[in-house]
């Protein structure tokens, strides 16, 4: 069955849209209350309030998807994206079911890395550089980009490990291709040491480097993705804030530019960002290059402190946006009535091979 026919044939029934807020709050708690200990709700931190309301763990990616694996849950109802409902499914048991309330929420992010693209591109490199690459890929992709990396060696990495992954990978192997996000890559490769001029971008579309020649001493090949959400911030709005702000603080996440994390003040993970903001001292002023629901949410729970988006036209990240209350209680309710809606299944052979680059990550390469 495709992905397609998935979401054609479990569509929500439009009276679930047309319930006020409070009426689905009230089902989707009393379904939570019949499900009991049956249930496990992870909630990303870029989630609407209302969903992360319910949320029994919320964090980043590959953290909640951990956490789900750790729960003895029948249902894992991952409130996120595709991508991080596979991981889930990768580390779940078989018995333990994984539900993503709303198909239609993927990462346009994971999906600019496909895997015949990636697989013609290795290909290529390889005929050229020959036997001397390592991949490396952000866990913001998908389970097939995983297993790619597993079945060649590489491994998974997050927005927190990366300088310790690229760093271990450039001691195996002399150079790395790291997908699919090109800033993550590049940000964290230039903190490395790394020159910008040993960095370079293959575009999966042409299928070849964006710039040419490419020196020989390449170390680090870039894939040509990035998150929508994060690329639209600027450092022009950024000295505009500064202008306004004499005592302003700026704290992006790596996914941003290049130009973007060097006139920052600090960078770092979701959680770094999040516990930065939590020890600043009372009376400061934040700007945050992040997710706009997080932003706000920060901004809500620390009032003694000004905190304020990078970006102020910034919408909430629209895919991850899509879990909605609507689709949240209507998931529950079919669980309710013995109906398992949405669910996210990773064939096994995949899940082993990017299992394998988890793993290589979570133990630095020990297996």
């Amino acid at each position: 069955m495709s992905f397609l026919d998935t979401i054609k044939k479990e569509t929500m029934p439009a009276d679930y849209q047309n319930m006020d807020e409070k009426t689905l709050h009230e089902r989707a708690c009393a379904a939570r209350e019949k499900l009991g200990e049956r249930l496990f709700i992870p909630g990303h931190h870029y989630q609407r309030d209302e969903i992360i309301a319910f949320a029994d763990a919320s964090g980043d990616s590959l953290q909640l998807a951990q956490s789900s694996a750790q729960t003895r849950a029948d249902y894992i109802v991952f409130c996120g994206v595709h991508f991080m409902a596979e991981t889930a499914d990768i580390l779940t048991t078989d018995e333990q079911k994984v539900i993503l309330p709303d198909m239609r929420a993927g990462c346009s992010m994971a999906d600019m890395a496909d895997i015949n693209q990636t697989e013609r591109a290795w290909a290529a490199l390889t005929e050229r550089f020959g036997d001397t690459i390592l991949p490396l890929t952000y866990v913001n992709s998908t389970a097939a980009i995983k297993a790619f990396c597993g079945r060649h060696g590489g491994a998974t990495v997050t927005s927190s490990n990366a300088s310790e992954m690229i760093k271990e990978a450039l001691e195996r192997k002399e150079r790395l291709l790291f997908l699919p996000d090109q800033h993550l890559g590049r940000n964290t490769a230039y903190d490395l040491g790394i020159p910008l001029e040993q960095m370079a971008v293959w575009d999966p579309i042409f299928e070849r480097f964006e710039t040419e020649p490419v020196s020989d001493d390449i170390k680090v090949i870039l894939w040509k993705g990035h998150c929508s959400v994060h690329e639209k911030f600027t450092v022009d709005y950024m000295e505009k804030l500064r202008a306004e702000h004499a005592d302003l603080q700026v704290i992006v996440h790596p996914e941003c530019s290049w130009g973007v994390v060097q006139a920052a003040d600090r960078d770092g993970s979701t959680k770094k960002i999040i516990d930065t903001i939590a020890a600043a001292p009372s009376g400061t002023t934040w700007a945050i290059g992040t997710e706009m629901n997080l932003v706000q949410r920060l901004a809500n729970t620390y009032t003694d402190k000004t905190i304020m988006s990078l970006n102020p036209n910034m919408c909430p990240c629209l895919t991850m946006n899509r879990i909605d209350l609507a689709h949240f209680t209507w998931c529950l309710e079919e669980l309710v009535e013995g109906r398992v809606v949405n669910q996210i299944t990773v064939d096994e052979k995949t899940a082993v091979e990017a299992r394998t680059a988890l793993d290589r990550m979570l133990y630095a390469f020990a297996n």
